[in-house]
């Protein structure tokens, strides 16, 4: 009985990714998959906090980078081994990443479940003026009339 459960088993076919722009990206939205040039990079400091510091707990590494295309640009957090691919004029593939809101902008960041990948060189020239992470968004309540 066994074997008949392991032989019918339906098989999956991987999906094309579906490469998105970057003047695409909405506030809230995930499972993106862009072509990005690295334009900048900068590691950010920990802060010590009020927590003892170990010597066994290692800090993660953490690095803003403006990543963009010919549409737009916009913030990327790079954490631990993304931080050593996000090395300026670099092409990378962003797949499954996510918008994250920080202060009220948007930024762009890949966790466990999605993948940084160093690529050939883009043939694109980044359009620097239009960055999506200094739009400032803003939560608003809407409530409804009659309740």
């Amino acid at each position: 009985m066994a074997t008949t459960a392991q032989s019918t088993a339906p098989t999956t076919e991987k999906r094309k990714p579906v490469f998105t722009k970057v003047d695409n990206l909405k506030p809230g939205t995930y499972g993106h998959t862009l072509t990005v040039k690295v334009v900048s990079s900068k590691p950010v400091v920990q802060k010590a906090g009020g927590r003892p510091v170990n010597q066994s707990v290692r800090r993660p590494r953490i690095a803003e980078c403006i990543v963009g295309d010919e549409t737009g640009t916009i913030v990327f957090t790079a954490r631990n081994e993304q931080v050593d691919l996000m090395k300026p004029e670099a092409s990378v593939i962003l797949r499954n990443a996510k918008i994250d809101m920080f202060k009220g902008s948007m930024r762009l960041a890949v966790d466990k479940w999605g993948r940084v990948e160093v690529t050939e060189p883009a043939k694109f020239v980044v359009k620097e003026d239009n960055n999506l992470s200094l739009v400032e968004y803003e939560l608003v309540n809407v409530m409804e009339e009659g309740k």
